[in-house]
Formats: C-alpha cells, sequence, structure tokens
C-alpha cells in the first residue's frame, strides 16, 4: 500500500469504474473511511501511516502544482490520482483526473487545488 501511494500505480481502467460505483454514504467525506479500512485490513497503524504519506503528498503537491507548466502539471495529476484513488480520497482522484485531462485551464486547476485543500484538512483531522 505505502509503495502505491507514493508511485500513484494504477491496477487498470476497473480503477476508475470502482471508484465511480455506487453513492455509498462513505463516499461523501472526502476520504472514504470504509474503503481506508478495507484497504489496510483494519490495522489502524497503518492507516495513520498513510494518511501521513497523504497528507505530506499533498503538502508537496499544492506549490509544484502551482508553479508547473501544463504538461508537469498534468503528470503530477497522474500520480496524485493513483494515489488518492487506493486510499479511498474519490473525489480529490476525479479532481486530478480533470486537471491530468486539462492542465492549462485556470477553472480546473482551482477546483483541484480546492479539491486537494478540502482533503488535505480532512486528512489532518483524522490524522
Amino acid at each position: 500500500m505505502t509503495q502505491s501511494l507514493e508511485s500513484g500505480g494504477e491496477r487498470d481502467g476497473e480503477t476508475r469504474r470502482a471508484s465511480a460505483g455506487p453513492r455509498l454514504p462513505s463516499r461523501l467525506s472526502p476520504i472514504d473511511l470504509v474503503h481506508l479500512a478495507h484497504q489496510t485490513a483494519g490495522d489502524r497503524a497503518l492507516e495513520a501511516e498513510v494518511i501521513g504519506l497523504l497528507i505530506a503528498q499533498i503538502d508537496r503537491a499544492r506549490p509544484a502544482i502551482e508553479r508547473a507548466g501544463p504538461t508537469e502539471r498534468s503528470r503530477l495529476a497522474h500520480a496524485l490520482k493513483g494515489a488518492a484513488r487506493n486510499l479511498g480520497a474519490f473525489r480529490l482522484a476525479e479532481a486530478a483526473e480533470d486537471l491530468e485531462r486539462d492542465p492549462a485551464l485556470p477553472s480546473v486547476v482551482r477546483a483541484f487545488l480546492d479539491e486537494l485543500d478540502r482533503t488535505g484538512r480532512f486528512a489532518r483531522e483524522i490524522a
């Protein structure tokens, strides 16, 4: 799990479909805690570790996204998208996917940064 968070990798196209599944109550929060518990097999120490990794990644991502050109912004968004999906930050993953697709569009950049901030605040609250 830690490696997946750092690399931002995805298994295949099914990952997006699975994350876009039914609108479960747990998916209303910035991080789906039910999904996170499933991914970590209920290991609270591992949950805390991956949340800490996400917070660190978010802290690095904001300034990098703000100063990057479109090509680099798309690459950064791709890496964060995979990490976010792996731990259940599905709204952030969707915003990252939008940014990956349209990295030069100011409204997409703003929406991504807003979701990044929202997810970061939530992650810090539960850390």
